[in-house]
C-alpha cells in the first residue's frame, strides 16, 4: 500500500462533502505530474485530505482509493471549467481516481505544524515550489502525520 495526499480547496470541495458524499471522483486535475501520481494508485491505498487556499492549510483526513485510474470525463465536456479540447475519449489525456471517506484526523495538522516538525523536512509538500494537487506521501511521514494529529495543541 502507498499513501498519498490530495489537495482540494474546501469552497470548491472539502472534507465534509466527502463525508457527506462517501465516495468521488477525484476529477479536474490538470498537471501530467499529479496526473501520473494518480495511475501510480491502487485500490486500498490510503491518502490524507488536505485543505488548499485557506488561512491556515492543513491535513484534516483520510481517505482511501477505491477505484484506480480512469479517462476523467471532465476533459470531455464543453460545460466543464476542466473541459480541455485536447483530449478525447478515443485518446484521454487526463484520468482520475475515485476516493472514499475513511474518518478524520484526531485533530488537523497544519502546514505550519508540518514545517516546524524536523522529521518532515523531506516531504514533497514542504518543497519550495511543490503546488501539485495530488503528491506521493512517505510511510514515515505518514506515520509522523498522525502522529501529530494525536497529540494536544500548546
Amino acid at each position: 500500500m502507498r499513501h498519498w495526499l490530495f489537495k482540494s480547496e474546501p469552497h470548491a470541495y472539502s472534507f465534509d462533502d466527502l463525508q457527506r458524499d462517501g465516495t468521488t471522483p477525484w476529477s479536474g486535475v490538470r498537471n501530467f505530474q499529479a496526473r501520473n501520481n494518480m495511475l501510480e494508485m491502487r485500490a486500498g491505498d490510503l491518502g490524507f485530505f488536505y485543505h488548499s487556499s485557506i488561512a491556515e492549510p492543513a491535513a484534516v483526513g483520510i481517505c482511501e482509493v477505491v477505484r484506480e485510474g480512469y479517462p476523467d470525463f471532465t476533459a470531455f465536456d464543453k460545460k466543464s471549467e476542466y473541459y480541455d479540447r485536447k483530449s478525447t475519449p478515443e485518446k484521454p489525456l487526463w484520468q482520475m481516481v475515485d476516493v472514499r471517506f475513511v474518518e478524520p484526523l484526531a485533530r488537523p495538522v497544519t502546514l505550519a505544524e508540518m514545517r516546524e516538525e524536523p522529521r518532515l523536512m523531506g516531504m514533497a509538500l514542504l518543497k519550495r515550489g511543490q503546488r501539485l494537487s495530488v503528491q506521493p506521501v512517505m510511510p514515515s511521514e505518514w506515520k509522523i502525520i498522525l502522529e501529530l494529529s494525536r497529540r494536544a495543541t500548546a
